[in-house]
């Protein structure tokens, strides 16, 4: 039987779409500490809020947005939310003072949060359901690529064009994550206006993408320190030229696995990717603490992108098959909650490391947390599905006998 046709336009609109709106992220993720630092008088204790109340506006807004694509129209949501986006990306230009760049910062992560999942859960409209697991895999390489080339490219042009050139750069990509979002319909979907109290936590959350949520939870805290902290590190190892590089290699890896993993997550399940991809993500966190040489410091780039790439697309799929089709996008919200909590914790709590031990210890702690990580998915996940298990395979076995 021939399989559905996955790469169609509609997926390559939504996908492109998400690209833009993570390279926009990540772009000023990497670039404006500084720039509050030393253009706006910034303090150096406080300039990690630009990143914090930015993270903090879009968890809060992650859950409220998994209830509206659940209960109201995916397409107007979808606009809404990437015009917003858009619209937020130009007031970079005339921020003049740190405290409205804090407030700016805000409403940008509300509607980072609500374009980011809205995007997510539109994409699983457009995959054909047999490939999913393929299908999730590379919209997620989309949003992996934001994460290496935003960086490179932020610090690429802050330093050489100046940063009135960046915010111009960042409005374009923003405008054309709206121009994708907009063209890219929306298939019809089943809408259930909930039937739950006003303020049931239920109507904002999925408590059953917790338990693998948790387990993202642990690997986004250790990755933490790698997208705020690698560029320092690299310099405090008299490598400085090779840091760019390092997210090079990264995404090469990511890309190079990914048509694999998600094929391989369609046929023989997720447990095949998910225990080696932590694996291989915790060493490679473990032996980036210990690296001293260029080519050992860009070979743990490539160990730990080939753990990263096995690992998201799983969880996030994961996520959403442990819901009802009807929840798919309070699923999707849950999960990005924990996993955006886990990133602005990390940043924060990794760096403290670093400034009281150093970054060796730091990335040997964020390897301690991937290790944890393993057992979350254990205990949490795997063990409850082997318990389910049995049930299952007894309801197919009377499935076939009543259709004999």
């Amino acid at each position: 039987m021939q399989q559905e046709r996955l790469w169609s336009r509609d997926f390559l609109t939504i996908s492109f779409s998400s690209f833009f709106i993570f390279i926009n992220f990540y772009i000023l993720a990497v670039t404006l500490p500084e720039y509050a630092l030393t253009h706006l008088g910034g303090s150096p204790d406080g300039i990690g809020l630009v990143t914090t109340v930015f993270v903090i506006a879009a968890v809060l807004f992650r859950p409220l947005t998994g209830k509206w694509l659940d209960e109201i129209d995916r397409k107007k949501l979808l606009v809404f939310s990437v015009v917003m986006f858009a619209g937020c990306s130009f007031f970079y230009l005339w921020v003049p003072s740190y405290s409205l760049l804090l407030v700016l910062r805000f409403i940008h992560g509300i509607s980072f949060g609500i374009a980011a999942t809205t995007t997510s859960t539109v994409v699983l409209d457009v995959i054909p359901k047999e490939r999913k697991g393929e299908g999730i895999g590379y919209f997620t390489l989309f949003m992996s690529l934001a994460m290496v080339f935003g960086p490179f490219v932020g610090l690429s042009v802050s330093a050489n064009a100046g940063y009135p050139a960046l915010f111009v750069l960042i409005a374009l990509f923003a405008v054309l994550a709206c121009v994708c979002g907009i063209v890219t319909p929306s298939p019809q979907h089943e809408r259930r206006p909930s039937e739950l109290g006003a303020w049931n936590v239920n109507r904002f959350l999925e408590f059953r993408a917790v338990p693998i949520a948790a387990a993202g939870f642990l690997i986004a805290f250790a990755y933490g320190a790698i997208s705020t902290f690698i560029s320092v590190y690299a310099v405090s190892l008299g490598l400085k030229s090779t840091a760019s590089y390092f997210f090079v290699v990264f995404a090469a890896v990511v890309l190079l696995s990914r048509p694999f993993t998600g094929r391989l997550f369609d046929r023989r399940g997720a447990n095949v990717l998910v225990y080696p991809g932590i694996a291989l993500f915790a060493l490679g966190m473990i032996a980036l603490s210990q690296a001293g040489s260029a080519f050992f410091f860009l070979l743990t780039a490539a160990v730990i992108g080939l753990g990263y790439g096995a690992i998201i697309p799983s969880f996030q799929t994961l996520a959403i098959q442990s819901s009802p089709a009807h929840r798919s996008g309070l699923a999707t919200g849950t999960y990005f909650v924990l996993f955006d909590l886990g990133y602005g914790l990390g940043s924060y709590a990794l760096g403290l490391v670093a400034s009281s031990a150093g970054y060796s210890v730091m990335y040997l702690t964020g390897g301690i947390a991937a290790l944890l990580a393993l057992a979350a998915y254990y205990g949490l996940h795997h063990r409850s599905q082997r318990r389910k298990a049995p049930g299952r395979v007894q309801t197919e076995v009377q499935a076939r006998k009543a259709s004999i």
